[in-house]
């Protein structure tokens, strides 16, 4: 899409003013409010809640996409994949930068998949794959529920 300020010309373009589909999105939480206007200048709603985001079909991650993530696996089974994919050196490397040394493992996994490129794009795929169906973040199954 672009980022999240882009949701309100994929809105107007694929919403009721445009070619009226079915709609559902999944946003981070630093991202609701960019959400939130978008639904809002787009005539879904006004004054809109997370609640009333969610009747819409928008659904927001604690943090974001890969924060679910790494909870919904745990921090174990995402090294695991980082392993797999040979980035486990690139990782340990992050780990010892002195911004990261002692913070817990979680946020340096968020931080190391944040960075280098379209690394949060594969992640997300990969650690979607290796996630048991029983443990989906909510936000994400909510809104694979919608489609």
């Amino acid at each position: 899409m672009g980022g999240a300020q882009a949701i309100g010309r994929f809105l107007r373009r694929f919403g009721p003013q445009g070619l009226d589909l079915r709609l559902a999105g999944l946003c981070d939480a630093g991202e609701e409010r960019d959400f939130r206007r978008g639904l809002e200048a787009a005539g879904l709603g006004t004054e809109l809640t997370r609640a009333g985001m969610e009747q819409l079909g928008f659904y927001v991650c604690d943090e974001d996409l890969e924060d679910e993530l790494i909870r919904a696996l745990g921090a174990n089974a995402v090294l695991a994949v980082i392993e797999a994919e040979g980035e486990l050196g690139p990782f340990r490397t992050l780990q010892k930068q002195s911004a990261w040394d002692g913070r817990p493992v979680e946020q340096q996994l968020r931080r190391f998949m944040g960075s280098g490129g379209s690394r949060k794009i594969r992640y997300a795929r990969l650690l979607v794959e290796a996630l048991d169906p029983a443990r989906v973040p909510r936000p994400l199954d909510a809104v694979l529920a919608r489609v």
